[in-house]
C-alpha cells in the first residue's frame, strides 16, 4: 500500500489530530520520510497541519461545498 494512502487512512480515523511521530510508527518509516509525505499531502490540499507547541498535528482537510 502506498505511504500517502496509509497516512490518509490513519488521519481519517483520528479526527482529533495525529502527530507525525504517530504516523511514522503506523507507516513504519522514519519521521523525516513521513514529514515529506505529509507536506506533499498538505500542498495537495488533502490534509492540514496545525502547530501546537512543538508538536505538529495533522488533520484531514474538510472539503467545502
Amino acid at each position: 500500500m502506498n505511504v500517502e494512502i496509509k497516512i490518509l487512512n490513519y488521519v481519517k480515523k483520528h479526527p482529533e489530530g495525529t502527530m507525525i511521530l504517530d504516523l511514522a510508527s503506523v507507516v513504519k518509516a522514519h519521521r523525516h520520510t513521513v514529514k515529506k509525505y505529509v507536506y506533499r499531502l498538505e500542498g495537495a490540499g488533502k490534509i492540514k497541519i496545525r502547530k501546537v507547541g512543538i508538536a505538529k498535528l495533522c488533520y484531514l482537510k474538510k472539503v467545502k461545498k
